[in-house]
């Protein structure tokens, strides 16, 4: 069969895996005003980094989160308890967009609710960004950008303290409310072990007024179980794991497990998994120098001849000359 009949549909298939690898990158960014709220950020800067590390130690993977910390021009921007916290200033460069940002207020966020520069800016990054959640003040900038009351914008309030409130739950309320955004998007990603953990590691004896939030998992649905095995399968692909300890992950016998895992996500766990796998295996064709049976070992699929074999049955084309055709349509 001649390269140029496999190729598109090829290209397309290994494009649309690798979007789902487990090695896949989120980009957090944190807009900085002066007078922020260096509980606040700092909070949620924690809860990716700890979530982060957690990944790392329980499925061997590589970063989950990439944090960065923003602001209207750049360098040292004061905190309202006057802590200097370096940032990279805003330009065309964060067009394409973030998985998750987040606009942390203060006295500087009035005055930038009113700079047309700073407003397109964000409309402009909000077209191509998932999620946008404000952090107190930082909800006056997103009304002036007009994307206050869209459904995927969420704010976590302002902090200004009423005299008839105590000091002590007004400053639980600081601590905990940053934290839910963050910690539902780590839980969404990473599952709610890792969300669990995180809020342990970063307030010890939390965990539990997070419940509403993160869940108990007693009560989780069917589709949760079957979407964080999922998860679990992908973290660890690359190791010698079976379908039966993904059936333990979601908790349920392996009969049921391989007919909830076809109805939620389309195809079998065995199908799912050798996904994976050929995902991370067409990625180090492309990106490395390494042999086929090394690579083969690294993605899971046990030797060259088995990667071989699957390769052919699955694609069409052997591994060297999947390496060799998309080098050619890449100009490598």
């Amino acid at each position: 069969m001649p390269y140029a009949s496999t190729e598109p549909a090829l290209m397309g298939w290994w494009r649309a895996s690798a979007e789902n690898a487990p090695s896949a990158t989120r980009r957090i960014a944190i807009v900085l005003f002066d007078s922020f709220s260096l509980l606040g950020a700092g909070l949620v800067a924690e809860v990716f980094h700890a979530a982060n590390e957690l990944a790392s130690t329980l499925a061997h993977r590589t970063q989950a989160y990439d944090i960065s910390f923003l602001s209207a021009e750049g360098g040292n921007v004061r905190c309202a308890s006057s802590v200097r916290v370096w940032t990279d200033g805003l330009d065309a460069r964060h067009y394409t967009g973030f998985d998750a940002l987040f606009i942390a207020g203060g006295k500087g966020a009035r005055a930038a609710a009113s700079d047309e520069r700073l407003i397109g800016w964000l409309r402009r990054v909000q077209t191509k960004t998932a999620n946008i959640r404000s952090i107190g003040e930082g909800s006056l900038l997103l009304d002036a950008a007009g994307i206050g009351g869209i459904d995927k914008v969420y704010h976590f309030g302002s902090y200004l303290r009423q005299s008839n409130q105590e000091d002590e739950s007004i400053d639980a309320d600081e601590r905990l409310e940053p934290m839910k955004g963050a910690l539902s998007m780590v839980k969404r990603d990473l599952g709610l072990d890792v969300a669990r953990g995180v809020a342990e590691r970063l307030m010890p004896g939390s965990s539990a007024r997070f419940v509403p939030l993160l869940g108990d998992g007693c009560s989780a649905s069917p589709g949760d179980k079957i979407r964080a095995a999922a998860r679990w399968l992908q973290d660890n692909c690359e190791r010698p794991i079976s379908i039966a300890d993904a059936a333990q992950v979601a908790a349920m016998s392996e009969r049921n497990f391989l007919r909830r895992f076809k109805l939620e996500l389309g195809m079998t766990p065995s199908d799912y998994l050798l996904q994976a796998r050929l995902a991370i295996t067409c990625s180090l064709l492309i990106d490395s120098e390494l042999p086929v049976d090394k690579i083969a070992r690294r993605s899971g699929m046990g030797n060259g001849d088995r990667l071989a074999k699957i390769f052919r049955k699955r694609m069409m084309i052997s591994p060297t000359e999947f390496r060799m055709q998309s080098r050619r349509g890449t100009g490598g």
